[in-house]
């Protein structure tokens, strides 16, 4: 099993390959989720310690009959939860080719190939943004990581001796900012929480506000993240303001693009995005709006250096000898990384391979999906939306005619036991949001798969689960 023959390797790929044909063809007719217990599965997972190797087919034969069956089905056309990809079949050849290289990106010497093709791919979402011919970045896991390395590049920026900086973030900024400064020492309670206004956006007044009464108070303010899309709303804050009131007061600008960003490839979209350009990072995840399949995150900088003076570190067994400039170029100094995995290559293929205009229209057709499934609930007399949509993102819940007369608290709790329900029964998928404390249903079209009619479906969905639920717990 080491080292397999030629022979042996053509009927494992061949035997793989069936194995994506099937389970893709007849994705749409599967659950996106089934109800499932832990040791149900656990029980179906032979758990003692293998000392002898099992062959290709009973390995095989355990991922077909157990693994895919007792998953949630991401790539479904009626997968609304979450920010969730579909991932490609192209991508997925693409981490296929990137694990036989098993290429590891550290410095240019350790992977020559692969990191020109990733500073190519980089160079390409910078153009995508409209940064300047300066910036660069590097590919991470996720968006999570891609706002700590941001927000680590941001407080080379500022003093941090007196330990009083402080991060400014609306409320609907992703967890993984606090979490960020948790880990960087700033501080949890370092990140102050501006006002949002009645579209879910940062109020830029709070922010002044709350900015100026900081530094009267001795604190040291320097880094504001703005969201291009909220992970609640889908909201887009207003950049080109952020970047004023940034400058006002010498912060580093970050945008948490990570769900949001890549929309800018949509027409219709593309003027929500003015400013993100003047930003001095931002965070993307191509393993959402570009379907990618996990993982792979990115952040560009403005002013690479000023991540290279955050992340740079000498050691002897690290030490790059006898190379040009431009051969020793070392990822590890713009990112918290050492070890890499090649991410860069599905990220090209996908790019090269399908274009940009195709990516647009893709995106574009996710964006039609939520405004219809907007227009379906405000036409109706059953729902109403609890957000507006500004992205693909819609978070609206089920108001029936026995409970218009209900309190909130009466309503949150119907429409969380639908979830629930929606959820056992497979056919469409939603998660939740909590806004201006109430309970939502929240759905997130990011599916190429995905059309007006698996909109229609989820309304049809829904009503045919709340007949079954009773209106009170």
């Amino acid at each position: 099993m080491l080292d397999p023959s030629a022979d042996e390797i053509r009927d494992w790929s061949n035997s793989v390959i069936q194995l994506m044909t099937d389970y893709l063809g007849d994705l749409r007719d599967r659950p996106v989720y089934r109800r499932m217990f832990s040791r149900r599965i656990r029980n179906r997972l032979d758990a003692a310690l293998p000392t002898k190797g099992t062959d290709f087919d009973g390995l095989l034969k355990v991922f077909r009959e157990t693994i895919i069956p007792f998953s949630r089905q991401n790539a479904h056309p009626r997968m609304f939860g979450y920010v969730q990809s579909p991932g490609t079949p192209l991508a997925a050849f693409a981490d296929l080719l990137a694990s036989i290289l098993n290429a590891n990106l550290t410095v240019w010497r350790s992977a020559p190939a692969p990191v020109e093709l990733e500073r190519l791919t980089i160079d390409w979402i910078r153009q995508i943004l409209g940064f300047n011919a300066k910036a660069g970045g590097l590919f991470v896991s996720g968006g999570s990581m891609a706002n700590l390395a941001a927000i680590a590049a941001a407080r080379q920026t500022k003093d941090d001796s007196s330990g009083r900086l402080r991060i400014y973030a609306s409320r609907e900024t992703h967890f993984s900012v606090a979490k960020a400064a948790a880990l960087l020492g700033i501080g949890r309670n370092n990140v102050c929480h501006v006002a949002v206004d009645e579209r879910f956006k940062i109020r830029v007044d709070d922010l002044v506000a709350k900015i100026t009464a900081d530094l009267e108070e001795g604190y040291v303010p320097f880094c504001v993240v703005a969201n291009a899309g909220t992970v609640n709303t889908g909201a887009v804050d207003p950049l080109a303001e952020i970047r004023e009131i940034a400058d006002r007061f010498q912060l580093w600008m970050h945008v948490d693009g990570s769900y949001g960003a890549f929309a800018v490839l949509a027409e219709s979209a593309r003027k929500l995005f003015g400013g993100i350009e003047r930003a001095d990072s931002v965070a993307l995840d191509p393993h959402k709006w570009l379907y990618l399949p996990v993982d792979v995150g990115c952040v560009i900088y403005r002013e690479p250096e000023i991540a290279r003076s955050a992340y740079g570190h000498e050691a002897e067994y690290t030490r790059i000898i006898g190379e040009e400039a431009d051969e020793a170029f070392a990822f590890w100094d713009y990112g918290p990384e050492l070890s890499r995995r090649f991410r860069a290559l599905k990220v090209w293929m996908l790019l090269k391979g399908v274009g940009l205009d195709f990516l647009g229209d893709a995106i574009e057709s996710n964006l039609a999906c939520a405004r219809h499934f907007e227009s379906m609930v405000r036409a109706s007399d059953d729902f109403e939306m609890v957000a507006p949509v500004e992205l693909s993102i819609f978070c609206f819940r089920h108001v029936p005619v026995q409970l218009r007369n209900e309190s909130p608290q009466a309503i949150d709790a119907f429409n969380e036991r639908l979830l629930i329900a929606l959820q056992r029964d497979g056919s469409s998928y939603l998660s939740n949001a909590t806004l201006g404390g109430r309970f939502a249903l929240r759905g997130c079209v990011l599916n190429y798969r995905t059309t007006l009619r698996d909109m229609e479906i989820l309304l049809d969905d829904l009503r045919r689960v709340a007949r079954s639920l009773p209106t009170s717990a």
